[in-house]
């Protein structure tokens, strides 16, 4: 699903014109941006969580030459 998708059916859902539901979904996807930018850990209950994880570091590999 794109995001215009996305904004279409929220809009349907919840009665609301185009403009208004892409600026309640710009503002939802903002507010999750700055929230992980500041290190919270953002839970939706019955959705799910976000949040930024560090992982040690691997060695890449081409699949196209092995190297």
């Amino acid at each position: 699903m794109t995001k215009k998708e996305f904004i279409d059916k929220v809009a349907e859902r919840a009665g609301l014109s185009k403009k208004d539901a892409t600026s309640a979904v710009n503002a939802v996807f903002e507010i999750l941006e700055e929230s992980l930018a500041e290190g919270d850990k953002l839970i939706i209950p019955g959705f799910g969580s976000f949040f930024v994880g560090r992982r040690a570091e691997r060695k890449g590999r081409n699949p196209q030459t092995g190297q």
